[in-house]
């Protein structure tokens, strides 16, 4: 299933990279097959990506998002080796993987640009984000007994954050 979400991720928008354990599947997700959503987090507390898309797994074609808590990540700002809540969600079998704290996973931002308007309407908060995910601790099944690791994951997307007062 391709989804029509392409435009939530920029023309150039991608996610790409393995898990493997309790899921197993490779990710070339481009813009045309990848949505994307980017938030600040509760209570200003940096910032929140999700990807999701479909993926090839051990189990057949199924729906997998992934979601990246940053919380000390501020607006148009690069940064290294950020602490980061990872999870990842096989949404159509219900199952939840993720980090216990954030000690285990961190990103490097390697952008964070304004977006271009588009179509003439400018939209100051909205920003083009890069970078790449390292984790050294696997991601536990919530109310299971499995795992998953990340592996070579780096993606493009966009992050939305609140207009300027």
């Amino acid at each position: 299933m391709v989804r029509e979400q392409g435009p939530s991720c920029g023309a150039d928008g991608s996610l790409l990279g393995e898990i493997y354990g309790g899921v197993r599947a490779s990710l070339d997700w481009r813009a045309d097959q990848l949505e994307c959503t980017g938030m600040p987090r509760p209570n200003g507390a940096g910032a929140r990506l999700r990807f999701a898309g479909t993926a090839m797994t051990d189990a057949g074609q199924r729906q997998l998002a992934i979601i990246l808590g940053l919380p000390n990540l501020r607006r148009g700002q690069t940064a290294s080796e950020l602490p980061t809540n990872v999870t990842v969600i096989e949404e159509d079998a219900g199952r939840f993987f993720s980090t216990s704290d954030i000690s285990g996973c961190w990103t490097d931002i390697h952008r964070q640009e304004q977006a271009a308007p588009a179509s003439g309407e400018s939209r100051p908060q909205d920003f083009l984000i890069s970078g790449a995910l390292y984790c050294v601790t696997p991601l536990a099944e919530v109310q299971g007994d499995a795992s998953l690791s990340v592996a070579n994951l780096s993606f493009v997307g966009r992050l939305t954050w609140k207009a300027p007062k």
